[in-house]
């Protein structure tokens, strides 16, 4: 099918075929491609650091072609993973404020497909940020985003989301970067886009089959990657500031990531500036999270490095003993500044940040979301759910009325982090049980504490239509950790 927009009773009946799996049953691309391996096949490294290839908006219009197909190079091995127009991450699509962005997606994989604006604030309707979508292997499909003409400046991406096979697409490499160009004058002479994924390759350089205990936990790769490389090397020179824009494309894991002999100017959270800047000795990014961040290089050879953090794992559950850590040994090693010159530092900070625009007016209704795990049936498997029921595509789980405010109580019953993701609409995090101090910013997606909490405010300004909330640990989206929103006149 050429540029029409998919029915969405053919969507729904599609999704809803296998909506009931648990864990142990979710399939994908790499089940049966080899036995799991630690990441022991020879990768190259040490390669200077390349931004993908950008296409940029030209008289309010970009237009692109993105075929998902398998082949693209991973770590430097040929044909390992998936990738867009032959390359992972695929490319940085460039637009500004009130730009039509128009994608045709060609799926060459195997399995169906359909694409996700992440973060981005427009229409989840037809052919917009629509996540009913279903573009079976050898069809093609038009989108088109029409960005408001208020949209921030900031930094978004772009990856598959047809769900149950959502996790293994992004681990094969199918993602990329999508930026709204505009904004302050930050004094960054350069502008890097840093977009980190994990995958593992087995003992034939492919990518590795992942097991359900894997699935359970949430999968992290042996490999950390930043734009498909193994720890290339970036140069730089010495007082010559620049913006980082640091993207979580990983399946499941958190990064806490860290320059070394560097402190971070934290300036944008998710695509939305903060209120002023923050000078951080790291940043923590939940699987989806953005930060843009301001650099000021000193002579030497820095690496960029991600710490160990534990998300929890879920115990005995499913007839499986789960109780190992899903943290790290130690620091990964994601790429190495080398800086020349001997300019010293100059932190000046930038000059002022829009300030942010947040939800305002009465709030009319006040929910609780709840995150839980439970055993499939007949104890096979783990089921992850929301509000005790797994995703299903036909049920509307929440019904909103256009321009509502509302208050998001998101509770975790379960003994593992989750971050919550809510798609179109971005919120405000008035606290939550780790921190309890409101965010004066907005963003899409916040970690949500292990037998913890986090309340958001929402405006559901702008759209209205059929869209969707989840985990962002692809994998427990994927066993049914997902549900829909309807947002009406």
């Amino acid at each position: 099918m050429t540029g029409d927009p998919v029915g969405r009773r053919r969507a729904l009946g599609l999704l809803a075929a296998g909506s009931a799996s648990v864990v142990a049953g979710v399939t994908g691309w790499v089940t049966g491609l080899g036995a799991p391996a630690s990441g022991g096949y020879p990768v190259t490294g040490d390669q200077p650091l390349r931004e993908p290839l950008a296409s940029t908006s030209n008289n309010g219009a970009l237009a692109v072609s993105l075929t998902a197909a398998p082949g693209a190079a991973v770590a430097g091995q040929a044909g390992a993973g998936l990738g867009f127009n032959g390359g992972s991450p695929g490319p940085t699509l460039r637009v500004r404020p009130g730009d039509v962005l128009r994608v045709r997606l060609i799926n060459h994989l195997q399995q169906p497909t359909n694409l996700h604006t992440h973060g981005l604030h427009v229409s989840p309707e037809r052919n917009g940020d629509n996540p009913f979508v279903v573009i079976a292997p050898g069809e093609v499909f038009d989108y088109e985003y029409r960005i408001p003409a208020n949209h921030p400046a900031g930094t978004f991406w772009y990856h598959p989301h047809h769900h149950q096979y959502v996790a293994d697409q992004l681990f094969g490499g199918l993602a990329g970067a999508l930026i709204v160009d505009g904004g302050p004058d930050l004094g960054a002479v350069m502008d890097r886009v840093l977009l980190i994924g994990d995958t593992t390759l087995d003992g034939a350089g492919r990518i590795a089959a992942v097991s359900a205990m894997d699935r359970m936990m949430g999968r992290q790769g042996s490999l950390v990657l930043v734009n498909g490389q193994h720890q290339p090397v970036a140069t730089a020179e010495s007082g010559v500031p620049e913006r980082w824009r640091l993207i979580n494309a990983c399946t499941s894991r958190v990064l806490s990531l860290r320059l070394e002999g560097h402190q971070l100017t934290h300036v944008a959270r998710d695509g939305y500036f903060l209120p002023v800047p923050e000078v951080r000795d790291r940043i923590v990014l939940a699987p989806g999270n953005r930060a843009d961040v301001l650099v000021h290089p000193a002579a030497g050879r820095h690496r960029l490095l991600t710490d160990p953090y534990d998300r929890g794992n879920p115990g005995m559950m499913g007839g499986m003993a789960a109780t190992g850590s899903t943290a790290a040994n130690g620091p990964i090693t994601l790429a190495t500044l080398v800086v020349s010159g001997t300019k010293s530092r100059t932190a000046s900070p930038p000059g002022a940040l829009p300030a942010p625009v947040l939800p305002t007016g009465p709030v009319t209704a006040r929910r609780t979301v709840t995150f839980g795990m439970q055993m499939g049936m007949g104890g096979g498997g783990m089921g992850f759910t929301i509000d005790g029921r797994r995703f299903d595509p036909q049920r509307t789980d929440q019904a909103v009325r256009l321009g509502a405010t509302e208050e998001w109580l998101v509770s975790n019953t379960s003994p593992m982090d989750h971050p919550f993701h809510l798609h179109v609409w971005p919120f405000q995090v008035l606290g939550t049980s780790a921190n309890p101090v409101a965010e004066e910013s907005l963003r899409d997606v916040v970690l949500v504490p292990a037998h913890g909490w986090a309340r958001l405010r929402v405006t559901f300004a702008d759209f209205s239509g059929r869209s969707v909330y989840h985990c962002h640990i692809l994998d427990h989206e994927d066993a049914g950790m997902m549900a829909t929103i309807q947002v009406a006149r």
